[in-house]
């Protein structure tokens, strides 16, 4: 505990305030609480992260409705899995969430093993605050979170210097965690420490005048709680561009291609993608047959974590395809097959014809 700040109340007091603000103020409805297993917590916590709980519950329950069981998972074929998650992006949680369910099949009896945090640490996918809030959550037993909620409300609470992201401020905020963490009502404590920072003490326009803490917060007393947590330090955006193909056959469907299993869109089916327009014209040369171009459709911008990605969707028509075969499918875009689609193709398609999340089953033309 040598790297913790001073706390701003002892842990008890901490305690007691927090879970009488959530007792009345408090989530208590979400579809993860009830019934409350590790599995759903699990599902839950990975689709939370980098992803708001109003945006999540409507995945969260279709998934739940596809795969029940962490078998059902575990068993299922990855595009199904990918499917389900179109739209929430960062797509390695999905191939991580079913790499993870397989590997709890094999080695732990197809259940997740809960014993201890370093345990389920071991699983693809999960770090230590994860790993807290599944073991706080669904067995009650002690294990601390610090997620995005939880940094910014210990690090306005104490006035902390330094990006969240330096180890040594990281260090900080854990021992602060693990002080205030109860051995009593620990699904309460985890999830009123994360509903906390989402509802009341937010990243933008935190609501302290009615905050419990406010007597004791440092960041307020300093009348600016808004310069906490220091922000990353920026580095320029870079920029890409690419081509995308929009390559449909005399039936009006659209060629698809498999993204390799890491990297961007890793499993995905995309559109085929080109850097430059002679490289296009080679492969309708090599692959087409009577391919016929049309006018390119506007650019736009699709926004990664660490880059831009400018794409231009260029339409063209041919009569068949060849040489390629194995690599893609010919995708209806008025019978979808369940394919997991990288989100800017999803919108490209979805300017073709209807399309929802839920398609009719259907198998891809080969």
């Amino acid at each position: 505990m040598a790297d913790m700040p001073t706390p701003c109340l002892p842990a008890e007091e901490f305690q007691h305030r927090l879970l009488t603000w959530f007792d009345k103020h408090g989530r208590h409805d979400l579809p993860w609480q009830s019934p409350r297993s590790a599995y759903r917590v699990w599902v839950s916590e990975i689709m939370l992260q980098q992803t708001q709980v109003a945006t999540v519950i409507p995945y969260f329950e279709r998934f739940m409705s596809r795969f029940p069981t962490l078998e059902a998972l575990a068993t299922a074929p990855q595009d199904d899995v990918l499917h389900h998650w179109t739209g929430l992006g960062y797509y390695a949680r999905a191939r991580n969430l079913h790499k993870a369910a397989q590997v709890a099949m094999e080695a732990h009896g197809g259940e997740l093993p809960t014993d201890s945090v370093e345990t389920l640490m071991a699983l693809p996918g999960i770090g230590r605050s994860t790993a807290g809030a599944i073991i706080a959550q669904s067995t009650g037993r002690q294990a601390a979170i610090l997620d995005g909620n939880v940094k910014r409300s210990l690090t306005r609470l104490h006035a902390v210097a330094g990006w969240p992201g330096k180890p040594a401020v990281e260090r900080s905020l854990w021992a602060l965690a693990e002080y205030f963490t109860p051995t009593t009502r620990l699904a309460d404590y985890t999830q009123a420490m994360m509903d906390f920072g989402a509802t009341l003490c937010k990243r933008s326009n935190p609501d302290c005048p009615i905050c419990p803490f406010s007597d004791v917060c440092r960041a307020y007393a300093q009348g600016e709680p808004q310069r906490y947590p220091v922000s990353k330090p920026k580095k320029a955006t870079p920029t890409r561009e690419t081509i995308m193909l929009m390559l449909r056959d005399p039936q009006g469907r659209v060629w698809l291609e498999q993204r390799p299993p890491s990297g961007l869109w890793g499993g995905l089916w995309s559109l085929p993608q080109f850097e430059r327009h002679s490289e296009l014209n080679d492969w309708l040369e090599d692959n087409t047959k009577a391919p016929e171009r049309h006018a390119a459709l506007p650019s736009f911008t699709h926004t990664f974590s660490h880059f831009k990605l400018v794409i231009t969707p260029q339409p063209v028509t041919c009569e068949r395809i060849s040489g390629v075969r194995e690599s893609g499918v010919w995708y209806d875009v008025n019978h979808p097959p369940a394919l997991g689609l990288a989100a800017p193709v999803k919108s490209l398609l979805s300017q073709l014809a209807p399309f929802t999340l839920d398609p009719t089953p259907g198998r891809p033309s080969y």
